[in-house]
């Protein structure tokens, strides 16, 4: 889970921050902690459903998939046998889209053998609600693989675990190694893995997480650079109703 190691840098980040549009420019655009995107929200443990304030503990969204009740996040996010609950716009203790139970969870071969930081991305299904799927209220942004490190500039939405708000950023992603891309976006502490890093197109072309589990430090986070195991990941859980 992402991890820190200044607090000062988080506080310094949060009362400097400004808002910014994403587009192809370079370096880092801002920040700010007012951002709020229907489609990205927390998960919290099953037994926190009722009062996920303090009880969140990674960041999800919703991906546009066939059957309309998909959601990405971190691998190291859905370890564990407990249940968890996705909470969609997910703002000061409140479920403004209600809140979604995980039914079933798809984790690449490379994390479940062998906790590979290349493979820190997964899947889960979250259950109907009221006769309706997660997309069908909140809509879903479209999960693509193969896009080149840094070709245009990106947002970035999570939630700190110590806030209940999320943080939003737009910044150009650079290479890490050939499997790891980083970003320079302040603020992103622990509990922000699993936030999507989303294109001008709607699409998810990251996901925080990978070397360090995301990072040490609250100014730099990492995703796996998204190739052909995270595309096989999606089509099995996007074929499965």
């Amino acid at each position: 889970m992402k991890r820190v190691l200044s607090v000062a840098v988080v506080l310094a980040a949060l009362i400097t921050a400004s808002t910014a549009t994403a587009d192809d420019g370079a370096g880092s655009f801002g920040v700010t902690v007012t951002a709020r995107d229907a489609r990205v929200g927390v998960l919290v443990p099953a037994a926190r459903a009722a009062r996920p304030a303090g009880g969140h503990f990674c960041t999800a969204s919703v991906v546009d998939a066939p059957h309309r009740n998909l959601i990405v996040t971190a691998a190291h996010c859905l370890g564990g046998d407990g249940g968890l609950v996705f909470v969609p716009g997910y703002r000061d203790g409140s479920a403004p889209y209600g809140d979604w139970a995980v039914v079933r969870r798809f984790l690449p071969r490379g994390w479940v053998e062998g906790r590979r930081e290349d493979s820190d991305v997964g899947f889960a299904a979250v259950a109907a609600r009221g006769g309706e799927e997660v997309e069908d209220v909140v809509g879903g942004n479209r999960f693509v693989t193969g896009t080149a490190t840094g070709a245009t500039a990106v947002t970035v939405t999570g939630y700190p675990d110590t806030r209940e708000a999320p943080v939003d950023c737009t910044a150009k992603p650079a290479a890490h190694s050939r499997t790891q891309q980083r970003i320079a976006c302040p603020g992103f502490s622990g509990g922000t893995s699993g936030s999507p890093w989303v294109n001008g197109d709607g699409q998810v072309v990251g996901v925080l997480g990978g070397h360090d589990r995301g990072g040490t430090s609250p100014g730099v986070s990492y995703s796996v650079v998204l190739g052909a195991e995270a595309e096989r990941l999606y089509r099995k859980a996007a074929g499965e109703p």
